[in-house]
C-alpha cells in the first residue's frame, strides 16, 4: 500500500460524533457524509443540525457531500465510522449497527483504502469482528489490499469548549504504516495533537476504561448520597466541604445516563466475563446508578407521605429529560426512571425539557412534553437536568407551580435551599 497523506475522507455516520468530524475536516476540503437517515441528510443540507453540536453558519461554511447513497463513499479513500454501539434490555453489547455498516463500507472498499473506526467497543472488536466483514464482503485483503486503525471518539455533547479539533486524539493503526497515516490525516485538524497508542486493543481499551473510571466515582457519590440520606445529612453541604482538599475528586452524584457512561462499561464487562472474569466493582457500580432514578423517586413520595399530603390524584413535575444538560439527546436517559417509577404510585408526570428533541422523547419514551408555563400545580417537583433554562426561571416562578407544603427534589442542587424552607417547602437535594 502506498503512504499518501493525502487523503479523501468519507464520514460515515452523521450523529453527536460524526457530523462535528465531518465538519472540521469539510473545511479543509471536500468530505463525504454518510448516513442511511434520509431524514437527517435531507435537514443537513438545508444547515439543520437537530443535534445543536454543529451551527447553521458552520454546516454553511463547510464543503461536505451529504448522501445516503453508498456509492458516493467510493470517491474517498479514507473512511471514519462513527456509528452507534448501544447495549440491549440485558445490558449486553448489540454490534448490529457496527457489523451493518462494515458491511455497507465492505461493498464499495477499493485497494489502498484506509478504514477507522471511532464507535467504542471492547478491545479485539475492530479486528476480530469488523476486519472480517470488510474481507469478506469486499472481497480485498485487509493488510495487503486495505488497511484498518481505531481512533475512539471524545466527543462530549453539549461542550462548546472541548470541541473535536480541542481534544487530545488517540489515534491507532495494525501497522505503522497505517498508524502514520491516520496520524496525519487526524493532526491536519486537531489542534490539540494526537497519541500514537500501541495497538488497535490498546486504544480501544482506552476509550472504555475513560467513561468506566468516571461512572464509578459517580457511583460513589450516588452511594455516600444513599448513605447520608438515612443520616439526615446534606449530600451537596458535605462535598463542598470535602472539596476544600486540594486533592478531592469533584464528582457530584446524580442520574447517569447517555450512550457513553451508562453503556460503554458494559462492553468491559461483557468480554471481562467471555474470558472468564467476573468483575465486582464495576457491576457494583452500574447497579448504584442505575437504581438512582427510584431511589429519588420514591424519597419524594416518602417526603410527601410525611408531610400528610393526600396521595390520591397525585401530580409530579419532572424539570429536564435528557441526559445532560444542554443538550438535546435523550439516548439511555435515566429521567425516564423517575417518570415511570412516579406512575406506578399512580402520579400524573408532567415532563418539561425544553430543549430535549421532543419527536425523540415521544418516538422513544411515548413522553409528551409539557411547556412549562403550561404546567398545572403538583405536588411533587423534581429538578433532574440542570439546564441553564432552568437556572434563568425566577425562583417564584418555580414555586408557583407546587401546592404549598408540596415537595421539591433538586437533584442538581441548582436551587436556593434557605429560600425554599423559608417559604415552606420541603426541600430534598440529591
Amino acid at each position: 500500500m502506498a503512504n499518501i497523506i493525502n487523503r479523501k475522507i468519507s464520514v460515515i455516520g452523521l450523529g453527536y460524533v460524526g457530523l462535528p468530524l465531518a465538519v472540521a475536516f469539510g473545511l479543509k476540503d471536500q468530505v463525504i457524509g454518510f448516513d442511511i437517515d434520509g431524514k437527517r441528510i435531507a435537514e443537513l443540507k438545508n444547515a439543520i443540525d437537530r443535534t445543536k453540536e454543529v451551527t447553521n453558519k458552520e454546516l454553511e461554511k463547510t464543503n461536505i457531500l451529504f448522501t445516503s447513497n453508498i456509492d458516493d463513499v467510493v470517491r474517498a479513500d479514507f473512511h471514519i465510522v462513527a456509528v452507534p454501539t448501544p447495549v440491549d434490555d440485558a445490558h449486553v453489547p448489540d454490534l448490529t449497527p457496527l457489523e451493518m455498516v462494515s458491511q455497507t463500507l465492505g461493498k464499495v472498499l477499493k485497494t489502498g483504502d484506509v478504514v477507522v473506526y471511532e464507535s467504542t467497543v471492547y478491545p479485539g472488536v475492530t479486528e476480530e469482528i469488523c476486519i472480517p466483514i470488510l474481507e469478506n464482503v469486499s472481497g480485498l485483503k485487509c493488510g495487503v489490499d486495505f488497511s484498518v486503525g481505531y481512533s475512539p471518539e471524545r466527543i462530549n455533547p453539549g461542550d462548546k469548549e472541548r470541541t473535536f479539533t480541542n481534544i487530545l486524539k488517540i489515534v491507532s493503526g495494525q501497522d505503522n504504516v497505517t498508524l502514520d497515516i491516520i496520524a496525519d490525516v487526524y493532526s491536519s485538524v486537531v489542534v490539540a495533537g494526537v497519541h500514537k497508542a500501541s495497538s488497535i486493543k490498546v486504544a480501544e481499551a482506552a476509550k472504555v476504561i475513560e467513561n468506566t473510571q468516571r461512572d464509578l466515582n459517580i457511583a460513589l457519590m450516588n452511594e455516600l448520597a444513599i448513605i447520608f440520606e438515612r443520616m439526615n445529612i446534606d449530600t451537596t453541604e458535605v462535598l463542598e466541604a470535602a472539596g476544600t482538599k486540594w486533592n478531592f475528586l469533584p464528582f457530584k452524584p446524580g442520574l447517569v445516563g447517555g450512550h457513553c457512561i451508562g453503556v460503554d462499561p458494559y462492553y468491559l464487562t461483557h468480554k471481562a466475563e467471555k474470558l472468564g472474569y467476573i468483575p465486582q466493582v464495576i457491576h457494583a457500580g452500574r447497579r448504584i446508578n442505575d437504581n438512582m432514578g427510584r431511589f429519588i423517586a420514591r424519597k419524594g413520595i416518602k417526603l410527601l407521605m410525611q408531610q400528610g399530603h393526600n396521595m390520591q390524584n397525585l401530580n409530579v413535575a419532572v424539570l429536564g429529560f435528557t441526559f445532560k444538560e444542554n443538550c438535546p439527546d435523550v439516548r439511555n436517559t435515566r429521567a425516564v426512571d423517575l417518570v415511570r417509577e412516579f406512575e406506578d404510585y399512580g402520579a400524573k408526570v408532567f415532563v418539561v425539557d425544553p430543549v430535549a428533541d421532543s419527536i425523540a422523547v415521544k418516538d422513544e419514551y411515548g413522553i409528551q412534553l409539557t411547556d412549562f408555563n403550561n404546567l398545572e400545580k403538583v405536588s411533587i417537583l423534581v429538578v433532574a437536568v440542570g439546564h441553564d433554562t432552568f437556572k434563568n426561571i425566577k425562583l417564584n416562578e418555580i414555586t408557583s407551580k407546587v401546592e404549598m407544603g408540596g415537595v421539591i427534589l433538586d437533584v442538581k442542587a441548582i436551587l436556593p435551599k434557605d429560600d425554599l424552607i423559608s417559604n415552606g417547602y420541603r426541600l430534598w437535594r440529591l
